[in-house]
């Protein structure tokens, strides 16, 4: 699924790793489940620091892959495959996940990591969205820094998502960031879209 030239690429970036990652696919029978079972395939092939888990669970989001790090608390799933202009999305989850420091002002981190309360982030995007990418590339930040954050990042087109998610949420357009509980408490809802806008302001561009 990956090139020679990708693959050496992602091997190098790769190497900033220092810390674990495991990569858990929740898999069925599809042909985007085996798209997606050849991707991890190949990404942990590329680094003795990942390992790859795979279930064939009846998860809410199937196929997907959640990014962890053994013994720390992360939240951050992919459901859909994160290539074209998300495939920088997937590379910076992995570094994050696995370690590497974000190059996000300190001051935004500091932000993110005393953000109170449990927050559970959905996200749409489109493949061929350019803006897409620096909306879920934020929320995964926010989901390895803060263990109350989670972010699910979904391909609303791959899973016919979009749709239902404008008809039961706020959503409009991709990229859309709807929260998958009930509506953030009084007082907070303010702080945590400053937050989420703060970060995005300032993404990472390591590719």
């Amino acid at each position: 699924m990956l090139d020679t030239d990708l693959k050496n690429q992602l091997q190098a970036y790769l190497e900033k790793v220092t810390r674990p990652i495991e990569i858990v696919a929740s898999l069925d029978d599809s042909a985007k489940s085996r798209e997606m079972q050849e991707l991890l395939g190949e990404i942990v092939l590329l680094s003795d620091k990942i390992t790859l888990v795979e279930r064939h669970d009846a998860d809410v989001h199937t196929p997907s892959f959640a990014l962890n790090s053994p013994g720390h608390d992360i939240h951050l799933r992919f459901a859909g495959l994160p290539m074209g202009h998300e495939f920088t999305s997937l590379v910076l989850a992995l570094l994050q996940v696995g370690g590497h420091p974000s190059r996000t002002a300190q001051d935004v981190i500091e932000q993110i990591k005393s953000l109170d309360g449990e927050y559970k982030f959905e996200t749409y995007f489109s493949l061929s969205c350019q803006n897409c990418p620096d909306v879920v590339q934020a929320l995964n930040l926010m989901a390895v820094l803060n263990p109350n954050i989670q972010h699910v990042a979904i391909d609303g087109a791959l899973r016919g998502e979009v749709h239902a998610a404008v008809a039961t949420t706020d959503t409009v357009a991709v990229a859309a960031a709807t929260t998958a509980t009930a509506p953030i408490a009084e007082g907070e809802e303010e702080r945590a879209s400053s937050t989420v806008s703060a970060a995005s302001s300032v993404t990472e561009k390591l590719l």
